[in-house]
């Protein structure tokens, strides 16, 4: 399993995140759908880290909708939603 780091993320019109991205790394943009996937199979994981400390990513089920998140933590700036536009 690779870690892979998330430097910005998709949102659509609702601030739903909809794609993860990392332009300097071979997987330059990964669908939600792929990244529920990776994480949800263990291929990959996902995390931030924009407050000096390791973010991770999980899968959340909300109302039988699959989303992803970050632990939440003191820093707000790793919360995939504060994150820059990709």
């Amino acid at each position: 399993m690779a870690d892979r780091r998330v430097t910005a993320t998709g949102k659509d019109r609702d601030g739903d995140i909809t794609k993860l991205c990392n332009s300097t790394e071979s997987w330059p943009t990964r669908s939600k759908a792929d990244a529920v996937r990776d994480i949800d199979g263990k291929t990959h994981s996902y995390y931030v880290d924009r407050a000096g400390h390791r973010t991770d990513v999980h899968v959340v089920t909300v109302d039988g909708n699959k989303h992803l998140r970050t632990t939440a933590d003191k820093s707000s700036q790793n919360n995939l939603d504060n994150l820059p536009d990709c």
